[in-house]
């Protein structure tokens, strides 16, 4: 799969992306859970040189198990080109199907299944594991992260003009046509507002857009890597996203094709 990967993937039509800093005691249970609930998917770890040796701990991982893979980068760089790197990585490897969670263990593997099935109906492009839909839940999360994640969502759904519930998430499902869609080159956010602006990029193509509720916990290791400046890089670029898409439907320069979203699963 290219320099700095150690060995080549596709053994199946899934694939999990799981980036990683500093994740060395959350990695080896979440690789345990991601395989008992899809043992079929392959799993590649897209690690950022990590000091604490979650690297090294990876291909450990991948040597006894042939399902799982590592991709190295050279140093942190954040989350959206982590992605973006595992993305390239696998579209040139024909998945079907890739997933993208957080290696913290926050990101329950067991809707796995479910969330794969929503993502194979017809006119399913994007599949979000979803904290703020019917059914969906924190668990053990602090009252003003929650807070802040619902005022965020909230914010970005009355700017952008969408209908997500959810719009922040890092638990997904995307089909492999609808990013080989997106100009992924043309991506350059790093934190977490990398999830709204893939999300926006779908639904601006005439994508379906899909919410499964989940059980969101918090982390039992290692630290978060939330900070205020990827809040405030997230809030500047919704607002001038939104700015921006409002100027060109009121010019008459965009024609939207946006897919209703899709009720939650229940």
């Amino acid at each position: 799969m290219g320099d700095g990967t150690s060995a080549d993937l596709r053994g199946a039509d899934t694939i999990v992306l799981v980036p990683t800093y500093n994740e060395a005691a959350s990695l080896p249970p979440l690789v345990d859970r991601i395989r008992a609930a899809v043992p079929d998917a392959d799993i590649l770890v897209i690690d950022d040189a990590s000091p604490d040796g979650t690297g090294e701990l990876a291909e450990r991982i991948a040597d006894a198990d042939p399902h799982v893979r590592v991709l190295h980068r050279a140093a942190k760089e954040g989350l959206g080109p982590a992605y973006r790197a595992g993305y390239e990585a696998a579209l040139a490897r024909g998945y079907r199907y890739l997933v993208q969670m957080d290696a913290d263990g926050s990101h329950p593997p067991e809707t796995l299944p479910e969330m794969l099935a929503a993502a194979a109906r017809p006119g399913t492009d994007l599949v979000i594991g979803s904290r703020w839909v019917p059914g969906g839940r924190t668990v053990d999360w602090p009252r003003h992260r929650e807070l802040l994640s619902r005022a965020a969502n909230g914010y970005a759904r009355r700017i952008l003009r969408i209908r997500v519930a959810d719009v922040t998430a890092g638990y997904r499902v995307y089909r492999a046509e609808a990013l080989r869609e997106l100009a992924l080159e043309s991506i350059r956010s790093h934190g977490y507002y990398f999830q709204v602006e893939m999300t926006v990029r779908v639904l601006d193509l005439g994508g379906g857009v899909t919410e499964v509720p989940i059980v969101f916990a918090e982390r039992e290791a290692g630290a978060s890597k939330m900070t205020m400046s990827i809040i405030a890089e997230a809030m500047l670029r919704v607002t001038s996203l939104g700015l921006r898409r409002l100027g060109r439907r009121s010019e008459g320069r965009v024609e939207r094709r946006d897919a209703p979203v899709a009720a939650p699963l229940e």
